[in-house]
């Protein structure tokens, strides 16, 4: 088996039309949905089964596909994990134990607030591996909540005994967030103290050289790309193609950077009227106009663009 390479859920980018894009250039070997609350599927469930708007297109996209769901509570989980195993017949159901926003974390008691309780993870897991049939389980954490109560190889063993399939650690703490460099010696610590399961390093991964250089020096399985994929969705086949000795493909050009981004608001308006669609898509430019020449005065009108043909004509006028 070869390097694993995924895609990471991330609230707000990874809906349909970034995994179309993803798709499209190829190179990743299981693509991520954005998380689903299971409790929020349960109420509109309750109303008539209604789907949350983050599993639009679950159903009819190419496989692999994983869909990342939380919540802290075992029946939720497990009636969300049972549809999405044999009504949706997701690839991967994916069980998030490393989300530090407050309202996921503090105001829900999920996602890294778990992280205190190996025991009951280990639970949930179980309970979710039951439910979900013959699809296998996974999970992401992160080190653990604060530097001073990293517990990630207790929460890695508990998360393994109760049967999950594979594991994904964010190589900060909760309290961290985003800040800081992610500790990949502490990510690799946990191979040593898994039995079977697969260890997939996350954290940090920006470029190809990022990725190669995590491959080569630190004893996982797979990585995964989140940030970076949203800056770069075509990272995955270049990494590819640098695995395979082959030549690698160059940066797009600002003509294709440009027809890029009209596909993705296209893509958009599959699933969102205008006004969404152009949120979103304004959002997902400035990632890509990091590192260029103009990129804070570009973010500013970028973001004020109200209709599509502004929008488009800032594209143009920038990405030249």
């Amino acid at each position: 088996m070869g390097t694993l390479l995924y895609s990471a859920p991330m609230a707000g980018y990874t809906n349909y039309a970034h995994r179309e894009l993803l798709r499209m250039f190829g190179g990743v070997d299981l693509i991520a949905t954005e998380m689903v609350s299971a409790r929020s599927f349960a109420e509109l469930a309750m109303r008539g089964n209604e789907l949350p708007s983050r599993l639009w297109g679950v159903r009819d996209e190419p496989r692999p596909l994983s869909v990342q769901i939380w919540d802290n509570n075992p029946d939720t989980l497990s009636q969300l994990a049972q549809r999405l195993a044999f009504e949706f017949k997701v690839s991967v159901i994916d069980l998030n134990f490393g989300c530090p926003a407050k309202q996921i974390a503090n105001r829900s008691a999920s996602g890294s607030f778990l992280l205190q309780f190996p025991n009951r993870i280990g639970d949930l897991v179980q309970k979710v591996v039951s439910a979900a049939g013959q699809v296998p389980v996974t999970a992401k954490i992160r080190l653990g909540r604060t530097r001073d109560t990293i517990n990630a190889i207790d929460v890695a063993q508990s998360i393994e005994d109760a049967g999950a399939a594979g594991l994904t650690v964010h190589g900060r703490t909760a309290t961290e967030m985003y800040r800081g460099n992610a500790n990949w010696d502490e990510i690799a610590a946990i191979k040593p103290k898994l039995k079977s399961i697969p260890l997939i390093g996350n954290g940090d991964i920006r470029t190809v050289d990022d990725a190669l250089f995590c491959i080569k020096n630190y004893p996982v399985d797979g990585i995964m790309i989140g940030r970076g994929s949203i800056e770069r969705p075509w990272i995955f086949r270049q990494i590819t193609q640098m695995l395979r000795g082959e030549a690698v493909d160059l940066e797009p050009t600002a003509t294709e950077l440009r027809n890029l981004i009209k596909k993705h608001f296209n893509l958009l308006k599959r699933q969102f009227n205008d006004h969404i669609a152009l949120l979103l898509i304004r959002k997902t430019v400035c990632h890509y106009a990091i590192n260029r020449f103009g990129v804070k005065k570009f973010r500013n009108a970028i973001s004020s663009a109200k209709e599509p043909a502004i929008f488009f004509q800032l594209i143009e006028e920038f990405f030249h």
